[in-house]
Protein backbone atom coordinates (compact mmCIF):
# COMPACT_ATOMS: atom_id res chain seq x y z
CA UNK A 1 0.00 0.00 0.00
CA UNK A 2 1.64 3.55 -1.20
CA UNK A 3 1.32 6.27 1.24
CA UNK A 4 2.48 9.79 0.80
CA UNK A 5 3.49 12.42 3.06
CA UNK A 6 3.70 15.89 3.19
CA UNK A 7 6.54 18.50 3.38
CA UNK A 8 5.27 22.28 3.36
CA UNK A 9 8.49 24.49 2.79
CA UNK A 10 8.34 27.80 4.66
CA UNK A 11 11.38 28.50 6.11
CA UNK A 12 12.92 31.18 4.23
CA UNK A 13 13.37 34.87 4.84
CA UNK A 14 11.33 36.30 2.00
CA UNK A 15 14.17 38.69 1.41
CA UNK A 16 12.89 39.92 -1.95
CA UNK A 17 9.06 40.83 -0.75
CA UNK A 18 10.69 42.35 2.51
CA UNK A 19 8.05 40.80 4.62
CA UNK A 20 7.39 37.27 5.58
CA UNK A 21 5.73 35.53 2.61
CA UNK A 22 4.06 32.86 5.26
CA UNK A 23 2.10 35.94 6.31
CA UNK A 24 0.88 37.66 2.82
CA UNK A 25 -2.67 37.57 2.99
CA UNK A 26 -4.87 35.88 0.24
CA UNK A 27 -8.86 35.16 0.28
CA UNK A 28 -8.86 35.99 3.87
CA UNK A 29 -5.84 33.61 4.69
CA UNK A 30 -2.20 33.71 5.45
CA UNK A 31 -0.49 31.91 2.25
CA UNK A 32 0.71 29.48 5.25
CA UNK A 33 -3.01 28.56 6.33
CA UNK A 34 -4.27 28.19 2.70
CA UNK A 35 -1.49 25.45 1.53
CA UNK A 36 -1.79 23.74 5.18
CA UNK A 37 -5.92 23.88 4.28
CA UNK A 38 -5.35 22.68 0.95
CA UNK A 39 -2.83 19.66 2.06
CA UNK A 40 -5.48 18.70 4.73
CA UNK A 41 -7.90 18.09 2.26
CA UNK A 42 -5.99 15.29 0.98
CA UNK A 43 -5.52 11.89 1.96
CA UNK A 44 -1.47 12.60 2.33
CA UNK A 45 -0.29 11.95 5.65
CA UNK A 46 1.66 13.12 7.62
CA UNK A 47 1.78 16.56 6.90
CA UNK A 48 5.15 18.26 7.88
CA UNK A 49 5.35 22.34 8.45
CA UNK A 50 9.37 23.43 8.01
CA UNK A 51 9.69 27.10 9.56
CA UNK A 52 12.61 28.57 10.11
CA UNK A 53 13.27 32.77 10.08
CA UNK A 54 10.18 34.55 11.68
CA UNK A 55 9.52 31.28 13.07
CA UNK A 56 8.24 33.44 16.56
CA UNK A 57 6.19 35.11 13.75
CA UNK A 58 4.74 32.45 11.64
CA UNK A 59 4.16 29.65 14.73
CA UNK A 60 0.28 31.09 15.49
CA UNK A 61 -0.46 30.37 11.65
CA UNK A 62 -0.37 26.78 12.11
CA UNK A 63 -2.28 26.27 15.47
CA UNK A 64 -5.39 25.35 14.01
CA UNK A 65 -3.48 22.48 11.41
CA UNK A 66 -3.00 18.96 12.18
CA UNK A 67 0.31 19.39 10.80
CA UNK A 68 3.64 18.51 12.50
CA UNK A 69 5.87 21.81 12.98
CA UNK A 70 9.33 21.80 12.88
CA UNK A 71 12.02 24.57 12.89
CA UNK A 72 15.40 24.07 10.71
CA UNK A 73 18.17 25.86 12.33
CA UNK A 74 20.10 26.12 8.96
CA UNK A 75 17.02 28.04 7.58
CA UNK A 76 19.59 30.86 6.22
CA UNK A 77 21.53 27.73 4.43
CA UNK A 78 19.06 27.71 1.86
CA UNK A 79 16.09 25.59 0.10
CA UNK A 80 17.96 21.92 0.63
CA UNK A 81 18.37 22.46 4.49
CA UNK A 82 14.83 22.55 4.81
CA UNK A 83 14.32 19.42 2.58
CA UNK A 84 16.37 17.78 4.28
CA UNK A 85 14.82 18.56 7.71
CA UNK A 86 11.18 17.92 6.67
CA UNK A 87 12.15 14.81 5.10
CA UNK A 88 14.02 13.91 7.84
CA UNK A 89 11.14 14.66 10.42
CA UNK A 90 8.56 12.88 8.26
CA UNK A 91 10.52 9.78 8.59
CA UNK A 92 10.95 10.16 12.18
CA UNK A 93 7.12 10.50 12.53
CA UNK A 94 6.01 7.92 10.23
CA UNK A 95 9.35 5.74 8.40
CA UNK A 96 6.28 3.63 6.27
CA UNK A 97 5.82 6.48 4.03
CA UNK A 98 6.09 5.19 0.43
CA UNK A 99 6.68 8.65 -1.10
CA UNK A 100 6.80 12.59 0.10
CA UNK A 101 5.16 15.86 -1.99
CA UNK A 102 6.71 19.02 -1.65
CA UNK A 103 5.01 21.68 -1.60
CA UNK A 104 5.59 25.49 -0.84
CA UNK A 105 3.86 27.82 0.60
CA UNK A 106 3.84 31.16 -2.01
CA UNK A 107 1.92 28.95 -4.76
CA UNK A 108 -1.18 30.38 -4.17
CA UNK A 109 -3.26 28.28 -6.46
CA UNK A 110 -2.36 25.07 -5.30
CA UNK A 111 -5.99 23.50 -5.11
CA UNK A 112 -6.82 19.85 -3.33
CA UNK A 113 -8.08 18.60 -7.00
CA UNK A 114 -4.37 19.64 -8.14
CA UNK A 115 -2.39 17.91 -5.32
CA UNK A 116 -5.43 14.69 -5.64
CA UNK A 117 -4.36 14.67 -9.65
CA UNK A 118 -0.37 14.65 -9.21
CA UNK A 119 -1.11 11.51 -6.17
CA UNK A 120 -2.94 9.27 -8.54
CA UNK A 121 -0.73 10.18 -11.79
CA UNK A 122 2.34 9.08 -9.57
CA UNK A 123 0.45 6.01 -8.52
CA UNK A 124 -0.80 5.21 -11.76
CA UNK A 125 2.23 6.06 -13.96
CA UNK A 126 4.78 4.63 -11.51
CA UNK A 127 7.43 7.01 -12.04
CA UNK A 128 9.85 7.39 -9.19
CA UNK A 129 9.20 12.11 -9.56
CA UNK A 130 5.95 13.21 -10.38
CA UNK A 131 6.24 16.68 -10.93
CA UNK A 132 3.89 19.70 -11.98
CA UNK A 133 4.81 21.58 -15.79
CA UNK A 134 4.56 25.03 -15.96
CA UNK A 135 6.36 27.72 -17.36
CA UNK A 136 8.52 25.95 -19.36
CA UNK A 137 10.19 23.89 -16.30
CA UNK A 138 8.81 21.14 -14.06
CA UNK A 139 8.61 21.95 -10.55
CA UNK A 140 6.45 22.23 -7.33
CA UNK A 141 4.56 20.19 -6.46
CA UNK A 142 5.83 17.24 -6.78
CA UNK A 143 6.03 13.60 -5.39
CA UNK A 144 9.15 11.75 -4.72
CA UNK A 145 8.95 7.90 -4.61
CA UNK A 146 10.96 6.34 -1.35
CA UNK A 147 13.75 5.95 -3.71
CA UNK A 148 14.92 9.57 -3.85
CA UNK A 149 14.65 10.12 0.20
CA UNK A 150 18.11 9.47 0.72
CA UNK A 151 19.04 11.89 -2.27
CA UNK A 152 16.39 14.24 -0.50
CA UNK A 153 18.38 14.19 2.60
CA UNK A 154 21.38 14.94 1.24
CA UNK A 155 20.19 18.13 -0.49
CA UNK A 156 21.93 21.14 0.95
CA UNK A 157 22.73 25.08 0.16
CA UNK A 158 19.97 26.85 -2.33
CA UNK A 159 19.60 23.73 -4.34
CA UNK A 160 16.23 22.88 -3.90
CA UNK A 161 14.71 19.50 -5.11
CA UNK A 162 14.45 20.56 -8.72
CA UNK A 163 18.17 19.78 -8.94
CA UNK A 164 16.60 15.93 -8.62
CA UNK A 165 14.10 16.15 -11.08
CA UNK A 166 16.18 17.63 -14.16
CA UNK A 167 18.81 14.71 -13.25
CA UNK A 168 16.05 11.89 -14.00
CA UNK A 169 14.06 12.69 -16.90
CA UNK A 170 13.71 9.26 -17.66
CA UNK A 171 11.82 8.57 -14.19
CA UNK A 172 9.63 11.27 -14.12
CA UNK A 173 5.67 11.91 -14.77
CA UNK A 174 3.84 15.64 -15.02
CA UNK A 175 1.12 17.05 -14.50
CA UNK A 176 0.07 20.32 -16.00
CA UNK A 177 -0.52 23.39 -13.95
CA UNK A 178 -0.35 26.97 -15.62
CA UNK A 179 -0.91 28.64 -12.64
CA UNK A 180 1.85 27.32 -11.03
CA UNK A 181 4.06 30.04 -12.39
CA UNK A 182 2.25 32.59 -9.83
CA UNK A 183 4.44 32.60 -6.92
CA UNK A 184 5.20 35.03 -4.50
CA UNK A 185 8.32 36.55 -4.48
CA UNK A 186 8.62 40.29 -5.00
CA UNK A 187 6.33 43.39 -4.08
CA UNK A 188 5.47 43.17 -7.59
CA UNK A 189 4.43 39.71 -7.29
CA UNK A 190 1.77 40.64 -4.71
CA UNK A 191 0.39 43.50 -6.65
CA UNK A 192 -0.21 41.28 -9.73
CA UNK A 193 -1.92 38.61 -6.95
CA UNK A 194 -4.09 41.27 -5.49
Amino acid sequence: MRRTGIVILAAGASRRLGMPKQQVRFRQQSLLQRILHTAQHTTARPIVVVLGAFADTILPDTQDSEAAVVINANWENGMGSSVQTGVQEILRIDNTVSDIMVLLCDQPFITPALLGKLMDTHYQENKGITACAYGGTKGTPVIFHQKYFSRLITLDGQEGAKKIIQQHPDDLATVPFPEGIIDIDTPGDLELLR
